[in-house]
């Protein structure tokens, strides 16, 4: 699969401009799994409800309170980063972290060099 290093740039940028936006802060670490790179983006915002950790994927899906069109809103930006990374052979999920927050894990393959 062919690597565009700017697509991915961006699909980066918007689940960490979501991070700070609505949790204040974006935390990124980058750890390795059997074939896989790992990017965790950890926010300490007030997190999800479980049954909406997947929906706000789709386009123009906004949330009631934080996620509101006051405040930018979820429009475009995490679809967006989903197709980008699913794309690259890749996944993007959305949990709520056990100390609170919320984090995005994506996984990437990593090719033969």
């Amino acid at each position: 699969a062919t690597i565009r290093p700017q697509a991915l740039n961006r699909a980066l940028r918007n689940l960490i401009d979501n991070a700070v936006r609505y949790g204040g802060v974006a935390k990124v670490t980058l750890t390795q799994e059997p074939g896989m790179a790992v990017i965790t983006i950890a926010d300490k915002g007030p997190g999800l409800p479980d049954d909406q950790l997947e929906a706000v994927f789709e386009p123009f899906v906004r949330l009631e309170g934080s996620r509101s069109r006051d405040t930018g809103g979820v429009g475009l930006g995490l679809a967006i980063a989903r197709t980008i990374i699913q794309a690259h052979g890749g996944t993007v999920l959305l949990r709520n972290a056990v100390d609170g927050g919320l984090e995005a894990v994506v996984r990437l393959p990593i090719g033969e060099a």
